[in-house]
């Protein structure tokens, strides 16, 4: 990793807190700077030694820094752009942590203007069930995957500077095209968190739900779990990934209607084959993950 004297992290929850200290214990002599609308966060992030100052602004954090690290939900990442551009060195690299992709690109191109170049869009694949600075560990990355999304303009050094960030953090980095990465992740990702909020919705809206609630167990509970994520980072994610989601929406509806029409035709072998396939693609995936992670 190359040196980051100066780390400025906007958003010191979970995922800032967690790249804040595995940068720190990477180099024990970067100085890290945060900023967080919640007061208490900044608070409490200092108390747990994650920053060593607070900032009041987003723009008086990213001033001086060599890297800023911005991790706050999707929607806010183009007022927190703005804010910093003027404030932003001449050599500084930012990065960002948001789920999406393509939107961010756009609206950072519009927001930094002639420090777009410096700019390396990012995704950290990793999150615990709980939130907050006080969940925020510095192995959280280890052996996660984090997509970079760099465009052609973009300079070489700031992708590289940030890739051996993350690199430092243990996470193992993909490159692709924003574009792309929309698409991969309203299929594995946005996908199943819009399913899970729309099961326990439906449910909780019947007249027996605290009846069904009660002799829910774990399928329930472990098909569900995601529902229990930040309403507000899901719905910022739905919206600006609006397009590839609903193409998502309608291809799943497409397969549930297979199984639906099998179901009422009462074609066992026909629905059995199917879902032997599906675990048979899953226990493939599983497998494939260990390998990758037994190789490294």
């Amino acid at each position: 990793m190359r040196r980051i004297k100066t780390l400025a992290v906007v958003g010191v929850g979970l995922i800032g807190g967690s790249f804040a200290q595995a940068i720190k214990r990477a180099d024990a002599g970067t100085t890290v700077v945060g900023h967080d609308r919640d007061p208490r966060a900044l608070e409490r992030a200092i108390e747990l030694g994650i920053i060593d100052t607070a900032a009041e602004s987003a723009s008086d954090a990213a001033r001086q820094a060599d890297l800023v690290f911005v991790a706050v939900p999707v929607r806010q990442i183009g007022g927190v752009l703005r804010d910093i551009s003027a404030s932003l060195g001449a050599e500084a690299v930012v990065t960002d942590a948001g789920s999406t992709k393509a939107e961010v690109v756009r609206i950072a191109r519009d927001s930094l203007k002639d420090r777009f170049a410096r700019f390396v869009p990012g995704h950290p694949i990793a999150g615990r069930e709980s939130s907050g600075v006080d969940s925020a560990i510095p192995d959280l990355f280890r052996g996660a995957r984090v997509v970079l999304t760099p465009s052609p303009e973009t300079a070489p050094d700031a992708i590289e500077i940030v890739r051996g960030c993350w690199e430092a953090a243990g996470a193992r980095v993909a490159q692709v095209a924003p574009e792309t990465h929309d698409q991969i992740f309203a299929a594995v990702s946005h996908l199943p968190h819009l399913l899970a909020f729309a099961l326990v919705s439906e449910i909780a809206a019947r007249d027996n739900a605290q009846d069904l609630f009660g002799f829910a167990a774990g399928g329930f509970r472990d098909f569900t779990r995601i529902a229990g994520s930040s309403p507000e980072m899901w719905r910022d994610i739905a919206l600006q990934n609006r397009d590839a989601l609903l193409w998502e929406l309608d291809q799943y509806g497409t397969r549930l209607a297979v199984f639906r029409e099998l179901i009422e035709r009462g074609d066992g072998p026909a629905l059995e084959r199917l879902m032997r396939e599906a675990r048979g693609a899953r226990a493939s995936w599983i497998a494939s993950t260990r390998r990758s992670a037994s190789s490294e």
